[in-house]
C-alpha cells in the first residue's frame, strides 16, 4: 500500500476543508479574481483573505499573477477544481 499517495490526498483535503477557502475557489473557478473583489464578497477583512490565499497558494491549489498594481488569483490545481466543482454542483442540485 503507498500511504504517501494518501498522505498527499489528506494534506490537500485538510487545506480544501473550510468554507472560506471553499468559497475563494469556487469564486476564482467562476473567473478568477483579485484580494479585494474577494473581501467584499466574502465580507471578511483582507488580511483574513490574505491568510486563506496564502494557505491555497503554499499547497499549489493557487497562484497570483501580478497585473499593474493588482494580483489576480486563479487555481492551478486540476484535482482541487474538479473536487469543488463537484462537491458545489452536487450540494445546488440537491436544493
Amino acid at each position: 500500500m503507498d500511504t504517501k499517495l494518501y498522505e498527499d490526498a489528506a494534506k490537500k483535503l485538510k487545506i480544501l476543508a473550510h468554507p472560506y477557502r471553499l468559497c475563494i475557489i469556487k469564486g476564482l473557478l467562476d473567473g478568477g479574481c483579485n484580494v479585494s473583489k474577494i473581501q467584499a464578497c466574502l465580507q471578511i477583512p483582507q488580511s483574513t483573505v490574505s491568510q486563506h490565499l496564502g494557505k491555497l497558494k503554499d499547497a499549489g491549489i493557487i497562484e497570483g499573477k501580478r497585473k499593474g498594481t493588482e494580483i489576480c488569483y486563479q487555481v492551478v490545481d486540476e484535482e482541487s477544481a474538479k473536487l469543488i466543482e463537484l462537491l458545489v454542483k452536487s450540494r445546488s442540485s440537491s436544493e
